[in-house]
């Protein structure tokens, strides 16, 4: 196949869509299309918070969806080259990040689609917490659809945060629970590097304090298909001279700024999953139900607020958006109406999408087409080589 064609838009959008003639914000798309002309198809990418990726154009999923469409790679709004929000431009303005939820990715990508392609309705890819915007999409604006496609990302519409955390601790358990028994010398080497952590003050390159929670943190990688191997990598050879060895550090740090180089994933990331209540720190509150754990997941909780100083000037922030009331992003009766044809990729050890919600969702969700596979992990969208979207694919066919 030729090499594809990269044409950069932008895209001026309110930045609330209740107040069309109000402050305005950029938000920037890239398009990747082939030599002839396809539809349209929308990639959403996981966050929340994250832009989209930055492809070469051979990309395995990218084939496979240039075969068929021209994909614009959206960059959320406050991500990527859209007007950025960040520690420069944020401060204290809560009812600011009202907008950057999904709904309002939503009425961004409509605005978007009717500049490109008039009336016609396009594709969606919602992959992760696209997933989550492809299901507020059907929601909101199922007339701008013409099919979605999700990959490891049907959130429990009928769920809080507390269920879904109630469901994804137990896969973090069991994700340790084979770490140990792929690398069983890692059990002993991760008790040393704590009781380490516990005995002083230690601090990464970047200033941010590493406590025992800190490392634990580490535990992000076993939700990925060679996170196991990453992390044994990682704590295989930690010390030096009795001491955290630099290299050990700079590893760490750089494993952990998957919270604090996003500010709106560190600050609305249980936002994701309040339907018309209040999070209330729900990570930490449930992490109570399960003192044991030697690693944890993805998950945000209020002491990062504390020891990273990336994340420490939304630390106020931060607290006032756990205790603020989210409206529902979904319409659980136009879900169980539905008439766009969906097809899910549910992965059987997702530690990031909790399997029983999402299967729950892909029953209330009118003719969804979902196919449940233990064959890949969350990130099986990128590795499978176009297999997972092909899948779905032939399952709109």
């Amino acid at each position: 196949m030729p090499s594809p064609t990269f044409v950069e838009h932008r895209f001026l959008v309110p930045l609330s869509h209740k107040e069309p003639d109000g402050e305005k914000i950029e938000v920037f798309a890239r398009e990747v299309r082939s030599d002839r002309d396809r539809p349209w198809l929308l990639y959403l990418n996981g966050g929340p918070g994250f832009p989209a990726p930055r492809v070469n154009g051979d990309e395995g999923w990218l084939r496979r969806a240039l075969d068929d469409y021209r994909v614009l790679l959206l960059d959320q709004r406050g991500t990527g080259r859209s007007t950025p929000l960040n520690r420069h431009t944020l401060t204290s303005l809560g009812p600011y990040l009202e907008h950057f939820r999904a709904d309002s990715i939503v009425r961004d990508a409509e605005l978007i689609r009717h500049t490109l392609v008039g009336d016609e309705p396009w594709s969606v890819l919602g992959q992760s917490f696209g997933g989550y915007c492809t299901v507020t999409y059907l929601s909101i604006a199922p007339e701008g659809l013409r099919e979605a496609i999700i990959t490891g990302g049907l959130p429990g519409v009928q769920a809080d945060a507390d269920a879904v955390y109630r469901q994804l601790y137990p896969v973090v358990a069991a994700k340790i629970a084979a770490h140990y028994e792929r690398f069983p010398g890692d059990y002993d080497q991760v008790r040393r590097i704590v009781q380490y952590l516990r005995g002083r003050e230690v601090r990464l390159p970047g200033g941010r304090v590493l406590t025992a929670d800190a490392f634990r943190l580490l535990g992000n990688l076993l939700g990925a298909s060679t996170g196991s191997r990453q992390l044994h990598y990682l704590v295989e050879d930690p010390f030096c001279a009795r001491q955290l060895s630099d290299a050990f550090l700079v590893q760490v740090e750089r494993e952990l700024s998957w919270a604090s180089m996003s500010p709106i994933y560190a600050l609305l990331h249980e936002a994701t999953y309040a339907q018309n209540g209040v999070t209330g720190w729900s990570a930490e509150r449930v992490r109570a139900e399960f003192p044991d754990l030697d690693f944890l997941g993805e998950m945000i909780y209020p002491w990062m607020f504390d020891n990273d100083p990336w994340l420490r000037p939304f630390r106020g922030l931060a607290h006032d958006l756990a205790q603020r009331h989210w409206p529902a992003l979904y319409d659980l009766d136009r879900l169980r109406a539905n008439e766009v044809p969906v097809a899910a990729a549910i992965y059987a050890d997702d530690m990031y999408i909790a399997r029983d919600l999402s299967l729950s969702t892909a029953e209330l969700i009118r003719g969804l087409r979902p196919w449940l596979t233990s064959d890949y992990g969350h990130d099986g969208l990128r590795v499978s080589n176009g297999v997972v979207l092909d899948r779905l694919l032939r399952l709109l066919a």
